[in-house]
């Protein structure tokens, strides 16, 4: 918890528990179903946890704000924005079963009523929502054309209504098409550890 509460110092008490017993339960799952690289495993409070919390330092979602968690793998970044953020809503998908069930039996052990995970191609979903969410899931110019359609035009947050997407390195070639607005975030302002050098959030709208 060192890194988390050095960067997030204003936790209750209810959300340093739900990180805490976080940072258990994904060594627990992990040793039985491979949803973080077995090497990255020992750094999952800087790599995994606090990487997944950045989204926090450039906005902080309003009540009633739906987010969705698009191929989410065992629940990064969703959960840990959703103990950040119990007032808004995050919906956690992933194709991969076994996954999913990872990220919803830690939603359920956490007690997070406003978070839900569902196994399903995010492709397919029809739910409108606020902001979505992908942390190196795929090209950037193809998951935005996918899920374009389920973005609500009209939003009541600081940022406007889009995504919010986690990358390392440069990608400003899968940017150089799009017909839409982007703001890249280097997460070296917010975090001074070498692993977030190269790190940036981009929100796309």
């Amino acid at each position: 918890m060192e890194l988390i509460s050095k960067y997030f110092p204003s936790l209750s008490e209810k959300q340093s528990g739900q990180f805490a017993r976080l940072l258990e339960l994904y060594p627990e799952w992990n040793s039985r179903i491979n949803v973080i690289s077995r090497k990255d495993i020992e750094h999952l409070e800087e790599r995994h946890v606090l990487h997944s919390m950045s989204v926090a330092k450039v906005i902080q979602f309003n009540p009633g704000t739906w987010i969705m968690d698009a191929g989410t793998g065992g629940g990064l970044p969703g959960i840990p924005l959703a103990i950040l953020h119990p007032e808004s809503e995050f919906v956690l998908v992933d194709s991969i079963g076994k996954k999913i069930h990872v990220a919803d039996s830690i939603i359920k052990e956490l007690e997070l009523a406003n978070a839900s995970a569902l196994n399903c191609r995010y492709e397919d979903l029809k739910q409108p929502y606020d902001f979505i969410l992908g942390r190196a899931v795929t090209n950037i110019a193809d998951f935005s054309a996918k899920l374009k359609k389920l973005i609500i035009k009209k939003g009541n947050n600081s940022l406007e209504n889009g995504f919010l997407y986690l990358k390392g390195g440069d990608f400003e070639e899968e940017l150089a098409n799009l017909q839409a607005k982007w703001t890249v975030y280097p997460l070296s302002d917010y975090f001074s550890e070498e692993y977030f050098v190269t790190k940036k959030l981009l929100h796309l709208y």
